[in-house]
């Protein structure tokens, strides 16, 4: 087997997992067919592991992956126990949940309420499964200008999303404790990539940046200020921590920073995206009215590369070029 494994067009390099992970597991990937979830099952699956993707809205992944349907967000604990049984994995990927268009209360059914029930439902079962929960930065909230942010910094979300994403940080930690289950959160970064979310800020500069190009004129986009700094992080270096952690010992019971260690702004990535687009453009932001400029985000990543001997890609040139690309592709669909 290749040490690449390929998903679409994109190219995961999976840092040495291939070597680790010895014999297949079977794995199963919650919201398997979302923005994060297909990948994932894609590259598992060209890992020659065993992948089930559950998922409310099935559609097809490709050879080697298996759809389940099922709501998650509305799941009983009972229904989400006989899955358990039926699949019998060895792991678990949450890949479910979300913020872009939700409310409060659905972001809490997608990720507290989920993960509890989940929880619940694996310590159920005669043997530990492992459950890798994608966490976020958002969890941390902000630190000063030009800090970087260890797993040992006491979290302070400054927005509902990171609060509901760090519950259930907490709560998989504490199951790893209490030997429910062999937890492990993947805290990840702000993600880059194909099949980017429509409510993101980079999805909605993608398809207005389309509609501007299939109209022949010269896109306009007026925008907040984006003067914010966050760590942003390409999809392929994120499903490549993910593979690793499925099959790294020393992961269990860790919180893990997925990122690239840069502080970049929002005005960097929407100026990439219009780049690699080609499509003439006038970029208007809104004055700022607030404070100055303090937030900033950038995750320290030596634990993801001492753990899982993961390390993050240089640029995100690739991955926005697979942003865009994917985009116009469903354009034309």
């Amino acid at each position: 087997m290749s040490d690449d494994s390929q998903v679409g067009d994109m190219i995961i390099n999976p840092r040495g997992a291939a070597d680790d992970a010895g014999s297949a597991l079977r794995v199963m990937v919650l919201g398997g067919t979302g923005f994060l979830g297909r990948p994932i099952c894609r590259a598992l699956a060209d890992q020659g592991h065993t992948v089930i993707a559950v998922a409310r809205q099935p559609r097809d992944l490709g050879q080697g992956v298996e759809v389940r349907a099922l709501d998650l967000a509305a799941a009983d604990v009972d229904e989400i126990t006989d899955v358990l049984r039926e699949l019998d994995p060895d792991v678990v990927v949450n890949a479910a949940g979300g913020m872009w268009g939700l409310t409060d209360a659905q972001m809490l059914a997608v990720n507290v309420t989920l993960v509890e029930r989940l929880i619940e439902a694996a310590g159920r079962l005669p043997r530990r499964v492992r459950v890798i929960q994608l966490g976020s930065v958002h969890e941390y909230g902000l630190v000063p200008v030009g800090t970087s942010m260890p797993e040992t910094l006491p979290p302070a979300p400054v927005m509902a999303y990171g609060d509901f994403k760090l519950r259930c940080t907490t709560a998989v930690a504490e199951a790893d404790r209490h030997g429910l289950i062999e937890g492990l959160t993947l805290r990840v970064g702000n993600v880059v990539g194909a099949g980017q979310p429509g409510h993101s800020l980079l999805g909605v500069v993608a398809g207005k940046l389309r509609a501007a190009q299939q109209a022949g004129e010269r896109a306009r986009l007026e925008l907040a200020p984006l003067g914010s700094r966050r760590d942003f992080v390409g999809l392929s270096d994120v499903v490549a921590a993910v593979l690793l952690a499925a099959t790294r010992p020393d992961a269990a019971g860790r919180v893990i920073n997925v990122g690239r260690g840069v502080a970049a702004s929002a005005r960097d990535m929407v100026q990439l995206l219009i780049d690699v687009s080609e499509v003439p453009t006038d970029l208007v932001e809104a004055e700022r009215t607030g404070p100055a400029e303090t937030s900033w985000q950038r995750l320290d990543v030596g634990l993801a590369a001492e753990v899982l001997g993961w390390s993050p890609s240089d640029d995100l040139h690739t991955e926005m070029k697979q942003l865009w690309e994917h985009a116009g592709a469903e354009v034309s669909a």
